[in-house]
């Protein structure tokens, strides 16, 4: 083949497509452009933004400053201006994402939202430092090999994937659209640890190694947990309605009470309860009520 033919060739093939792609049919169902043509939320500057509250939430860790008690104030208060600003942008693009309102006045009032949603976060950050201090003591007390709270906090995944669902959980709870699923997506794509935001989790959580786990969105999660890599706390098959579509915002997935350890591979489905100080060994498949003080064994 010539290559004046070569390059028709290429040529033909290469308009066919676009015609192809951009006949409605073709994109209709996978196509959005926001009511009043504000861009999607950014992912990289989400990322900026989770990295930046983890330099305010473990100071001296993350970033490239020098922190100590005398500029712990200022370096502080830089980071929590910086995060209110790029945080208020994204979440009114989240706002935009979700919104269904003709009247492009309500702009204006969807920005005021979000830099008060932003605000209310960061009022949030004294909390959610004092949860993840009792995650990372439950992951030192919990693991012989870890040396110090700071190599858990500086290279444990776990606890860089708890980090992200502990900010997303608050801005889901705070009724931010889109932010927080992305948020937790981050890290699930990190650190293979997925923990959907609407799931509570209460203090002393402890992840070890992590890879694997799956964390369902109205899963209830009570003090003192630990579980190990591969665990699912999933949903069984879900109700239809009358249409035959899957009805959401149901409660699926389990409830874990306090104290209760959950080894590898092990797998919880729908709204059943672990009860209280119960041990579930590796490889389970549970999808009944355990009674507290459980010692669930394969082998028996």
């Amino acid at each position: 083949m010539e290559n004046k033919e070569v390059k028709e060739s290429v040529s033909d093939i290469l308009l066919k497509t676009t015609s192809k792609l951009a006949q409605p049919e073709s994109y209709e169902t996978v196509y959005t452009i926001p009511l009043h043509g504000m861009p999607m939320p950014d992912s990289e500057v989400l990322v900026e933004i989770v990295n930046t509250l983890r330099q305010i939430i473990f100071p001296g860790y993350f970033g490239t400053s020098n922190v100590n008690a005398g500029n712990i104030s200022f370096y502080t208060g830089v980071n929590i201006d910086k995060v209110h600003k790029l945080l208020s942008e994204q979440i009114l693009r989240g706002l935009c994402f979700d919104c269904i309102k003709e009247n492009k006045n309500s702009c204006k009032d969807c920005e005021n939202n979000a830099e008060i949603l932003s605000a209310k976060f960061i009022s949030l950050l004294p909390e959610i430092r004092e949860r993840l201090s009792t995650d990372v003591k439950a992951m030192y007390d919990g693991d012989p090999a870890a040396k110090s709270f700071g190599e858990i906090i500086y290279c444990y995944p776990a606890i860089r994937a708890i980090t992200n669902y502990r900010i997303a959980h608050e801005l889901l709870q705070l009724e931010v659209p889109l932010i927080p699923r992305i948020i937790s997506e981050l890290a699930h794509s990190e650190t293979g640890i997925d923990i959907h935001p609407g799931a509570n989790i209460g203090n002393y959580f402890a992840i070890d190694h992590g890879t694997g786990v799956v964390i369902g969105e109205t899963c209830v999660i009570g003090n003192n947990v630990k579980i190990y890599q591969g665990v699912t706390l999933g949903a069984k098959s879900f109700p239809l309605d009358e249409n035959g579509n899957p009805i959401k915002g149901i409660p699926r997935h389990p409830i874990v009470e306090d104290n209760v350890v959950i080894y590898a591979e092990a797998t919880i489905l729908g709204r059943i309860c672990i009860g209280a100080n119960s041990i579930i060994g590796g490889n389970m498949w549970i999808t009944d009520n355990v009674a507290p003080n459980s010692r669930m064994n394969p082998n028996r």
